[in-house]
This record gives structure tokens, sequence and C-alpha cells, in this order.
């Protein structure tokens, strides 16, 4: 029978990989590059989780890497302006990875509508993704409207 390895004081796990990963590249920003490089590293890592922990690192992220992000609708707002930008320098291809996401991101919020705690908000940022995906450029006009409105309703 083996036996069990002795503890060498040393984190082990995905989070304490990605740390010293970090701590040896010491990347500006974490692009699609950067988080190809860390998912070989890491391997196996699911890209929900390693975007997770990157999320929690507190290190900068391309706004691919960074996803739409749900909290509140500030952070939605900035999340699909950064998207729009990434939308505008886009060839086709990346354009349709770019709506991928931000349909996945919507799909999301349709499932967790009934368990928020707030499901008027989750409604309104499901408008607010719908609103982007159905014409992106419209978008910054539409949204500083639409928040104009919801603060004059108060």
């Amino acid at each position: 029978m083996k036996k069990p390895p002795e503890p060498t004081g040393k984190k082990r796990g995905k989070r304490s990989e990605l740390a010293a990963w970090l701590d040896r590249a010491q990347p500006a920003q974490i692009g699609e590059p950067e988080f190809e490089a860390i998912r070989t590293a890491l391997a196996p890592i699911s890209e929900s989780y390693l975007t997770k922990l990157l999320r929690e690192s507190g290190v900068a992220l391309a706004p691919l890497i960074q996803g739409v992000r749900q909290s509140n609708l500030e952070e939605l707002e900035t999340s699909l302006l950064a998207f729009l930008d990434e939308y505008g320098k886009s060839d086709a291809q990346r354009r349709n990875t770019i709506r991928r996401i931000v349909i996945t991101a919507k799909d999301h919020a349709r499932w967790s509508v009934r368990r928020a705690a707030n499901p008027e908000q989750k409604q309104e940022m499901i408008l607010w993704m719908t609103t982007w995906l159905e014409n992106p450029a419209v978008f910054p006009d539409w949204v500083r409207l639409r928040l104009r409105a919801n603060q004059d309703r108060r």
C-alpha cells in the first residue's frame, strides 16, 4: 500500500496554480492568448471556472475574457459597451463570437429570473442585452435614454 504524500505546506489546486502563473508572467491584462496559455498550463480546467478564478484574482481582463457582467445595471452597461467596442473592431467571425457570448449571457439571465432577488431588474437586464443584440450601434444612445426614463419614473 502506498504511503500518502507528506504535506509540503504549499497550497495545491487551480487557484494556487493560477496565482503562480500570474506571478511568473505578470501580464498587464489577460487577453485571449494569455487565457489560452493559462488554460493549457492549468489543464484540465473548465473555461467557466478559469474565468471565475481570473475575475477573483483582480488582474485586468479583456472584455471577451471578462464576459458580460450582470451583478447590477452599471456593470452590465460597462460590459455591453466594452463588447460594442470589440464588435466595432472585429471581422465577421469575431462578431459572431461576441454575439454568442451576449446571447449566452441573456439566456442565463432568463433562466435566473425566477430565482432572482430582484426579478424586475433581471428582466431589465434581459431587455438591455436583447436591445444590444438587435442593434449594437444604437445601444449607447438607447441605454442613456432608458436610464433617463427610469430615473424620471422614480
